[in-house]
């Protein structure tokens, strides 16, 4: 079912179900696939802020209508990310100078 994986990709995160002879085990514990294991949530919540920012489908066909869409979703994340960054700095900075206009009374 999967036997074209390993031809689209470096290397295979998902561990093998069952026992694990000696091979498996010693492949499951290398350090590049304990990395790739520990990336993978962080990858998944990626996702699933995407999904919640609008990208339930991708209505574009093709390739190039993916690209596009996934890229504009990607850029309207980061905007709600930055505008959120920028209205608590400057939550921030009413609050200080609130504190010293209270201070100088």
């Amino acid at each position: 079912m999967y036997a074209y994986l390993p031809s689209k990709l470096e290397l295979a995160t998902i561990p093998k179900k069952g026992r694990l002879n000696k091979e498996e085990k010693e492949r499951q514990g290398s350090a590049a696939l304990v990395h790739a294991r520990n990336q993978h949530p962080g990858i998944e919540s990626a996702i699933n802020g995407l999904q919640h920012r609008g990208l339930k489908r991708v209505l574009s066909y093709g390739s190039d209508g993916f690209a596009r869409t996934v890229g504009a979703a990607v850029i309207t994340a980061n905007l709600i990310r930055l505008g959120s960054v920028l209205a608590k700095k400057q939550a921030k900075a009413i609050k200080e100078r609130q504190l010293a206009l209270s201070l100088a009374a």
